[in-house]
């Protein structure tokens, strides 16, 4: 059977509630979903119930920005409980960030002749991770952009006029403090760090001798032969070649869960691997974090 391991909802940037986006993985048979908000394990305990109720296994996770010697990369921690741990503790200090941020930003966009403030923004926001996606949406909402990912190259994006630097976890740290707190981690998207496949695989090499578990091979936005390519890389590294959609509801039109845009299939078998790369002090463990 089908897994997805990277699914958001609107306890971060996604549209959908923890419960429905589990209804929604059900619906199409999968046999399991990994939630992997932004920052936040807050709609863990939702959608644990919700899987609960639906037969569906449920993988507490998070996703993280990360930097790795000057690189900025998203990481995808798997196996966090939304109980107290070190990662756990870190992830409010990373929120914290982001509200300083966002005031800053809307700020800019303010003296760039956007007239939002932050309410607009929280309006568009359910769960404790706010960030640019709301801001963006806020935009929408006032008149000056058609859809979300607009905002995105000229204003909200890397390099964009209002966008502002946020506060990152090395990789090295990430993947210290994901051991530490029972879970596992793998490289998201990896197209979107590196143009140059030389660099990805230094990359990858260097942080699979500190930890790291996989590397996200099977995603919505690889097409077929950089999904073999990179099968390639994790499988000469030792890492897990994982995979997940990256489902946002309506933040990203066109992408479903469990399919991307409808030829992604991740098999079952990546979660196993990955549940086997856990600290042996929490292998034993697993039945807590799932429901079947």
């Amino acid at each position: 059977m089908a897994v997805d391991l990277h699914v958001h909802s609107s306890a971060s940037d996604g549209t959908d509630a923890p419960d429905v986006v589990v209804a929604k993985a059900a619906e199409v048979g999968l046999k399991a979903i990994a939630l992997t908000d932004h920052d936040t394990l807050s709609g863990v305990p939702m959608a644990r119930q919700a899987a609960a109720d639906l037969a569906i296994e449920l993988i507490p996770g998070v996703e993280l920005s990360v930097d790795h010697n000057g690189v900025k990369a998203h990481m995808l921690a798997y196996f966090v409980e939304p109980t107290g741990g070190p990662l756990q503790a870190h992830l409010a200090r990373l929120r914290a960030g982001r509200a300083e941020r966002n005031l800053v930003i809307v700020e800019r966009l303010n003296q760039l002749g956007y007239a939002i403030t932050m309410d607009d923004v929280l309006r568009h926001a359910s769960g404790d991770a706010v960030g640019r996606p709301h801001i963006a949406d806020a935009l929408v909402e006032a008149g000056y952009l058609h859809e979300r990912s607009a905002a995105f190259p000229s204003l909200l994006g890397d390099g964009g006029e209002a966008y502002v630097e946020r506060d990152r976890l090395t990789a090295t740290e990430a993947i210290r403090l994901t051991t530490k707190s029972g879970g596992v981690t793998s490289i998201a998207h990896p197209l979107t760090i590196c143009a140059e496949a030389s660099s990805l695989r230094v990359m990858l090499e260097e942080l699979g001798e500190v930890g790291l578990a996989g590397v996200e091979v099977y995603y919505s936005e690889h097409p077929p032969a950089i999904r073999s390519q990179l099968a390639d890389v994790a499988s000469d590294l030792g890492l897990v070649a994982t995979g997940g959609s990256d489902y946002h509801g309506s933040g990203k039109p066109g992408l479903q869960i469990g399919s991307g845009h409808g030829d992604l299939t991740v098999p079952d078998t990546v979660l196993e691997e990955l549940a086997a790369r856990r600290p042996e002090a929490f292998n034993t463990a697993r039945g807590s974090t799932d429901t079947g």
